[in-house]
């Protein structure tokens, strides 16, 4: 099994057959099948990964908190009827420190559905169009640029398994995706929680960092994040280690999750991650 994360041009997966895309097959299901983390470049949107396409998302940090709160999710808000999509704050004491949205597919769909029951299913709270004039539309035409790149990751792997590239599909029609936005804002020693603390901080190459994103694996399918060159992102290899997922600008980290581990039998390997604090803010899409 691979122990290092490879950087794999996926350009292929967007022809016709051929020696190219078979290759291209051949070292994602590697990736998937060792250490479960990817870099990818070469997909159609890569222009979406520039510093000023990703500003255009980001504006909405620049929101005033009195307009966050607008849009809090009902744990955070219990007047809220949304239980999953909706802002999160910063929570002082918390190892996870960071704020941000999550978005459902009704971001990017008008005939996206809906129901009362299913927290997966409901409407996300936006901003007003004229608090953040375009990003609306900036969002949606990231999350369907995405889920085309994730259909063609998923159709990869089902080529690698022996079957037909479209056998995913009819999962993920009408599909509950989330685009999520976060900002991990430097955190200081501010006396709220001892940083000194294991879960709160680790040694990296040789000095103590903050841990600003808890160790997980993620319970999906495949997760695609926007790289900006702002290192962080940790994945843990087969041995126990930590080793840092290369922070390529205009690429995209790619990590399979529990669902998709869980369906192809164990073959696919759901990689626990976390984020440390790098020298600056990091944002994260």
């Amino acid at each position: 099994m691979s122990e290092t994360i490879p950087a794999i041009d996926i350009a292929p997966l967007f022809g016709p057959p051929s020696p190219a895309r078979d290759e291209a097959d051949r070292q994602i299901f590697a990736a998937a099948c060792g250490i479960g983390f990817m870099t990818a470049r070469g997909f159609p949107g890569a222009e979406l990964l520039t510093r000023e396409r990703r500003g255009e998302l980001l504006k909405i940090f620049e929101l005033p908190d009195a307009e966050k709160q607008k849009l809090l999710r009902w744990n955070f808000d219990p007047s809220k009827s949304n239980y999953y999509r909706g802002w999160f704050p910063l929570q002082p004491t918390a190892v996870s420190y960071k704020e941000g949205i999550d978005m459902g597919p009704d971001v990017a769909h008008a005939d996206a559905e809906f129901a009362a029951d299913d927290p997966l299913l409901e409407r996300t709270p936006l901003p007003a169009e004229s608090d953040v004039p375009g990003w609306k539309a900036a969002a949606a035409h990231y999350y369907r640029s995405m889920e085309k790149v994730g259909a063609a990751l998923m159709a990869s792997i089902a080529r690698s398994l022996g079957l037909e590239d479209d056998i995913f599909d009819g999962h993920f029609q009408g599909g509950i995706s989330t685009l999520r936005l976060i900002r991990y804002p430097l955190r200081t020693e501010d006396g709220a929680v001892d940083l000194s603390k294991p879960e709160f901080s680790v040694m990296h190459k040789g000095e103590r960092r903050l841990v600003i994103g808890r160790e997980h694996a993620d319970s999906g399918f495949v997760t695609l994040l926007a790289q900006d060159g702002v290192e962080g992102l940790q994945a843990k290899n087969h041995a126990g280690e930590w080793i840092d997922v290369p922070p390529a600008d205009g690429t995209l980290a790619v990590n399979f999750g529990q669902l998709l581990e869980r369906w192809t039998g164990g073959v696919v390997q759901a990689t626990r991650h976390r984020v440390i604090a790098p020298k600056t803010a990091r944002y994260s899409i």
